[in-house]
């Protein structure tokens, strides 16, 4: 089948079997390889992207779902809000392995687009992805940092 979408603000027309998970699209045949495989099973949350304008598990998301969408990367997150966020991760030292942050921060950047002030217990709700090197106090800081950079 072809898929016809938009992906970080450039239409593209991709050759797919129905099937293929949007991740794989966007790694193996766009090679944008900012977005992870971590799980295959939407529970880790390394391959979060926006699907227009909300967070998903591109893993999860299969080629015959996306005619007409708008799908943004990590590679496309050139806003305010996108900008923002990056300097607070490395602002707050988030990284460690630095794996799971692109799907971080996407969702990061999809609980500021709807709670732009977060409390603490709001973002840890929100945030739902696995982090093996266990940053998350720092996650909550760089996401807190950023908001009141966008305010």
């Amino acid at each position: 089948m072809k898929a016809n979408f938009v992906i970080n603000e450039q239409p593209v027309s991709i050759d797919v079997e129905p099937d293929t998970p949007l991740l794989w699209i966007v790694r193996d045949h766009l090679g944008l390889k900012g977005t992870k495989f971590g799980c295959g099973v939407a529970q880790c949350g390394a391959c979060i992207v926006h699907l227009n304008g909300k967070a998903v598990h591109a893993c999860q998301v299969p080629a015959d779902a996306l005619e007409g969408t708008n799908v943004e990367t990590i590679e496309g997150m050139t806003d305010k809000l996108g900008a923002a966020l990056k300097a607070a991760w490395t602002a707050e030292q988030v990284p460690q392995c630095g794996y799971c942050q692109p799907g971080m921060i996407m969702n990061a950047a999809s609980l500021l687009a709807s709670n732009p002030e977060p409390s603490e217990e709001e973002i840890a709700e929100h945030m739902t992805n696995i982090c093996r090197c266990g940053t998350y106090p720092r996650i909550i800081k760089a996401i807190q940092r950023a908001a009141k950079e966008v305010i």
